[in-house]
């Protein structure tokens, strides 16, 4: 059973963990350092018997890029290998899009047109696509096609929901 939660400093050792146990190069810890300190971000990690398992954040962008508009994004998901297929990603996304649509009634998320399971993790909230493109405001993607995605605010359920509160899976 895992929880998510908003991260916290003493979570980078975790998070960088599970990007190492993932495959992926490690964040940088100074901008994740930033992003737990921007007011416009939001970094959660989702916790299992005192371990990050699997971390999620925001982007906040200020200006537009092309059909890209400035917004709130939800950005990468992470999740260690022996926790997929067990909610977790479901969980930091859901969490993520409450905090999102708490500020506004739009979400956007850009992905690799190639990554099927992302996609249709995501259809779950209601994403749909608004453009492709080899770049969204600092994304490029493998294979040189990424889609923007976006998703409103429900009219009831999720967005009357509290900004933001633990859940366990």
């Amino acid at each position: 059973m895992a929880t998510v939660r908003p991260a916290e400093e003493g979570d980078l050792p975790g998070i960088l963990d599970t990007d190492r146990q993932s495959g992926r190069n490690p964040s940088a810890t100074s901008a994740l350092a930033a992003a737990l300190a921007d007011p416009n971000r939001l970094v959660v990690v989702a916790e299992s018997g005192g371990e990050v398992v699997g971390w999620g954040k925001t982007h906040y962008w200020d200006y537009p890029d092309g059909p890209a508009p400035a917004g709130h994004y939800l950005g990468g998901v992470t999740v260690r290998p022996s926790q997929r297929r067990q909610g977790v990603g479901a969980a930091l996304t859901a969490a993520r899009l409450h905090w999102i649509w708490d500020r506004t009634p739009d979400a956007w998320y850009v992905v690799n047109a190639g990554n099927t399971a992302s996609i249709g993790l995501h259809s779950a909230w209601g994403f749909v696509e608004v453009a492709r493109a080899a770049r969204f405001h600092t994304t490029t993607f493998d294979g040189g096609t990424g889609l923007l995605l976006r998703a409103h605010r429900p009219g009831r359920g999720l967005a009357q929901e509290p900004a933001f509160r633990r859940r366990a899976l």
